[in-house]
């Protein structure tokens, strides 16, 4: 019930944010009922569960990652033109396994997205406690071999 009511809540903040329309009651009401349209077809479908709608992350995601994933994805973003724009395309395309020691599938879920959100590399394959990753550059590899983006999903899980 927690994870119904935690969707249906982003739902309809989601909507109302994107729509702007606070004050014309009959278009919030259509945004209710069309949130409550999507919630019921996520239901029966059976759909909702804690990797739809993680209720028990609360907002740390929002307060805590999020800022930082937001910082490495501009620094990539970054890292990425210079490859590009560089007259000698310092292309070093390989496959790298990353190690991922989160205890649950939503933990390793938010990890590999992490990592394709992340310019320059994308998530092949998950595997267990491996995830492939496809890196344009070695550098970029060994960015995400370090760690540090392991580590901070491990702490935004164990603290759920």
């Amino acid at each position: 019930m927690k994870y119904t009511l935690t969707l249906g809540v982003a739902l309809f903040v989601n909507w109302l944010l994107w729509s702007g329309h606070f004050e014309n009651p009959f278009l919030i009401g259509l945004g209710v009922a069309s949130c409550a349209f999507c919630l019921w077809l996520s239901a029966r479908m059976n759909i909702v569960d804690e990797e739809g709608a993680p209720a028990q992350l609360g907002f740390r995601p929002f307060t805590h990652y999020a800022p930082w994933l937001i910082k490495e994805i501009v620094v990539a973003n970054i890292d990425v033109a210079k490859i590009i724009i560089s007259p000698v395309m310092r292309l070093r395309r390989n496959l790298v396994v990353v190690k991922a020691n989160q205890k649950s599938s939503l933990g390793r879920v938010i990890m590999a997205n992490s990592i394709t959100l992340t310019p320059g590399t994308v998530s092949v394959d998950v595997l267990d406690d491996r995830i492939h990753v496809h890196a344009l550059s070695l550098e970029d590899a060994a960015e995400d071999m370090s760690g540090d983006m392991d580590q901070r999903v491990c702490r935004l899980e164990r603290r759920s």
